[in-house]
Order: structure tokens, then sequence, then C-alpha cells
């Protein structure tokens, strides 16, 4: 199997300088949004998932760029940013018109369950200051935000996601555990 990595991906995936990646991304027969021939992800994604903030800007500025697009797993921009801890690139992305703060991937994960699983707290707010997030959603397998901070041990997280007074944090996951009276251990 033969892929196709264009200039595109290669700045935005490998984090080349923000002027290459503005000459690439300037020419008329580059597109920008063109995703790779593996995942389905845009230069957007590789640079968000990565880091590349300054990239991520280039892009942002360049018309015919979804801020939302998805890739083959339905991740989008912004779900890669939060799991990885990018909080400047998620502020980025949600000062975008037409970003989905909740949108889910395959797995029904969000953006708000990536980030409380990794222990992302700056992005937790951020996240948790959008309307139409929800802190009780739950993945293919029942696990929430919180179930998932509490398991990684994540306090803070959890105080941020109890804080919205909705929550119910006794109610069992898949693996029949309340995350309240969790600890890990007999």
């Amino acid at each position: 199997m033969r892929l196709f990595f264009g200039p595109g991906f290669v700045s935005s995936r490998w984090g080349k300088v923000r002027r290459e990646a503005g000459l690439l991304f300037g020419r008329r027969y580059v597109n920008p949004d063109t995703p790779d021939t593996e995942y389905g992800q845009t230069p957007l994604s590789w640079a968000a998932e990565n880091g590349h903030e300054g990239i991520v800007k280039l892009l942002l500025e360049r018309e015919g760029v979804d801020p939302d697009s998805l890739s083959e797993s339905r991740r989008t921009p912004l779900s890669l940013a939060a799991e990885n801890g990018h909080e400047g690139i998620v502020k980025l992305l949600l000062e975008r018109e037409g970003v989905d703060p909740d949108s889910s991937s395959e797995s029904c994960r969000t953006p708000l369950s990536l980030a409380a699983e990794n222990g992302h707290q700056g992005i937790i707010k951020l996240l948790l200051e959008r309307e139409g997030v929800n802190s009780g959603s739950s993945s293919e397998y029942r696990r929430t935000p919180l179930s998932l901070a509490a398991e990684n041990g994540h306090e803070g997280i959890m105080r941020l996601l109890m804080e919205p007074g909705d929550l119910k944090p006794n109610t069992p996951d898949a693996q029949n555990t309340a995350f309240l009276g969790y600890r890990e251990g007999p």
C-alpha cells in the first residue's frame, strides 16, 4: 500500500517552521485541508495533535480549512489537542465558529473526557465554560469524564466536574464501579 503525504501533511505532522509552512500553504495548488490517506487527518488535525500552535494559527487563517474536520475515527482537531494537553491550541479552536466543543469520536469520546483522563485541568476549565458541553457524557463503555479522572487520580479535575451539580458520581460505569468510593486495590 502506498500512502500519499503531501507537503501540507509533512509540515504540520513534523512541525516544520512556520515560514516554510506559510510558503507551502500560501500556494494556490496546495489544498491545506486535504486529509492523509492513512488516518484521514488533515494538516490542521496533525498540527493540533502535535502541539504546533504556529502552524495551527496559519492554517486557521486560510480560507477553506475546516476547523472541525473529522478523521476516519471521527476525531476532530479539538479532541486531538485536548487529549494531548495543548491548551493554547484548544483556545484557538474554541474561538472559531463551527467548532463543536462536545463532538464525539467513534468510541463516543469527547474532548472533555480525553482531557479528564489525561489530567489537563486548564483544558477542562476552558471546555466547561462553553455552552453545549455535557460533563456527564459517556463513552461506548459508559466511562464518563468523572470516572476517567477518578481512575487516573486527577482530584482537581474531579472537583471541577462535580461543580455543575448535575452529575451523579455514584452511578456505576460498565465495570460496575461507582467513582465516589473508587480506590485501587482490594
